[in-house]
């Protein structure tokens, strides 16, 4: 593929701008649009506005060589790439707001022959919605090409991880995909398969959906061996010795933007068929419940026994161990919910500075001051810390197993 054309993309987030530092480190032009000031401003200085490994690097690479600017609005281009965030609402109904708005953006810039794909985790059926928007807008684009290719990144290996994976292309049409394929062979080293792009939403909503409804199993079995006080850290390990199961561990709910929203897409797309995926969404959506109803009754026998509110310490609130991404987080849940219950409360998380809800401790600090100790995430900077006598542990996450 000509590597002088020009690359937009929509979107300069958890996937936006990794992918398109590799893009202009590989030689693009590539113009990233983004509609927050402060990350068009971070990211034309060379520095990220997110915590990545190895992402740093890239963009400054990518940005001091002249191959990668940012800015608040499109331009024209050959290819056109949506990675902008897809919300649910508060009845857990997609909200595709932010690509439609991108859509918007790049009409006035689209010519024949452009190639747009869309990253987003969209509904079965967004690529023709887009398709549809376009043709409706400007009906002298009569030979545009439509692409879905879902990323497929674990937070922590995004760098790695967008080069090494095999990807998913759909396209509106043969010729629609094998251009797509033709561009991410570019920098994609795993399998690039070709489908549809119904196939191809539906593939990545189906693989997070998946991995739903086994943490739900999990999380389901911790609540039941916690109700006939089984050790369910040891009868995982103990059941996983079978050659042909691999329960999860479970933990305090789900979180990110993929697995605990992405079920919720197929749901709406079909709310009487999917009842095993929208049972596993109630399942993990209430164990923070869970989780909450535990440490209050620790807070009762605490202030039976003692005659005083508990101070209680709360490890961690990003969705998962060692990153700082807190979207979607069931700990951040669990935290806000004891906070509007007024208990004394001091939060850790050592993979961010600050917080503008509340203030956040050390974690030795934390460890020193409370009665209550609540593991919440299995971050590596608690695996080591020796627990002071005398204080009640609440291990959600099986750090100390």
């Amino acid at each position: 593929m000509d590597k002088s054309q020009q690359i937009c993309i929509m979107g300069l987030g958890y996937i936006g701008l990794p992918t398109a530092a590799i893009l202009a480190n590989r030689g693009f032009n590539v113009h990233g649009v983004d509609v927050i000031p402060e990350v068009v401003k971070k990211t034309n200085s060379g520095e990220v506005h997110i915590v990545e490994p190895g992402l740093g690097s890239f963009v400054k690479s990518a940005v001091f060589s002249g191959k990668l600017l940012a800015a608040s609005n499109p331009i024209e281009a050959d290819i056109f790439m949506i990675a902008v965030p897809t919300p649910i609402d508060d009845k857990n109904i997609p909200d595709l707001s932010y690509v439609f708005d991108s859509v918007n953006m790049i009409l006035p810039f689209l010519k024949n022959g452009n190639l747009i794909i869309i990253e987003s985790t969209s509904p079965v059926g967004t690529t023709d919605q887009v398709k549809e928007m376009i043709i409706n807008a400007r009906p002298d684009l009569d030979s545009v090409h439509y692409a879905y290719c879902p990323e497929r990144v674990l937070p922590g290996r995004t760098m790695k991880e967008l080069i090494e994976n095999d990807r998913i292309v759909g396209g509106d049409s043969t010729e629609a995909a094998e251009k797509a394929k033709q561009f991410y062979s570019t920098f994609v080293e795993g399998d690039i398969l070709i489908t549809n792009s119904k196939t191809a939403e539906m593939a990545k909503l189906v693989e997070n959906s998946f991995r739903d409804i086994n943490i739900a199993f999990a999380n389901e079995l911790s609540i039941i061996c916690d109700k006939l006080n089984i050790n369910v850290w040891e009868l995982i390990r103990l059941a996983n010795r079978h050659p042909r199961v691999n329960i999860l561990r479970p933990g305090s709910g789900v979180g990110g933007h993929c697995i605990a929203i992405d079920p919720w897409f197929i749901v709406s797309s079909a709310k009487s068929d999917s009842k095993i995926i929208r049972m596993a969404r109630e399942i993990n959506n209430f164990k923070p419940v869970w989780v909450t109803n535990k440490i209050a009754s620790l807070v009762s026998d605490y202030k039976e026994r003692y005659h005083k509110e508990p101070v209680i310490a709360c490890m961690g609130i990003a969705f998962k161990p060692n990153i700082d991404d807190l979207r979607e987080s069931p700990s951040l849940q669990i935290v806000d919910t004891l906070l509007d219950q007024e208990r004394e409360l001091l939060v850790v998380e050592p993979n961010i500075e600050e917080h503008e809800k509340f203030e956040l401790s050390d974690y030795n600090d934390a460890i020193n001051k409370a009665d209550i100790l609540l593991f919440l995430v299995a971050h590596d900077e608690f695996k080591e810390l020796s627990i002071p006598e005398g204080k009640t542990v609440l291990d959600i996450c099986g750090i100390f197993e």
